[in-house]
């Protein structure tokens, strides 16, 4: 199938399939003018990719794990790497919610400004913004 059937298909952009082509993640045959040509195991292929990505694994994660996901079972490295990338976001997402924390704080000392954190508060000479 061309290109084209297999975002349609797919549910993927172009732009995305070229993509994942570039990093290794599909493969497609050619025909004699150049286009590419995709397998019908192509769908299911860009769907497991998306599954990946939606996991939050980067694309070259994605191609070390390729090779087992094609032999049809995991190594241990797989499942070490899979662990690894699970610790990662969770730390990130340990970040975010510290982040969120100090946003909350931010957002309540604007709504409720004191002359502690405000320096217009504490200064009369401090300029002020005023509403027109």
């Amino acid at each position: 199938m061309r290109i084209g059937d297999l975002a349609a298909r797919a549910k993927v952009s172009i732009r995305s399939l070229r993509y994942y082509e570039e990093q290794g993640l599909l493969t497609a045959d050619r025909s004699v003018n150049g286009q590419r040509l995709y397998r019908e195991a192509a769908v299911e292929r860009v769907q497991l990719v998306q599954q990946l990505y939606a996991a939050g694994l980067a694309s070259r994660t994605i191609a070390q794990l390729l090779p087992s996901v094609d032999a049809g079972h995991a190594t241990p490295e797989d499942f070490a790497l899979l662990a690894s990338e699970r610790e990662r976001i969770t730390a990130q997402m340990v970040e975010l919610e510290a982040a969120r924390e100090r946003l909350d704080e931010v957002i309540q000392i604007s709504e409720h400004p004191t002359p502690e954190f405000c320096p217009a508060l504490r200064h009369a000479d401090f300029p002020v913004a005023r509403a027109s």
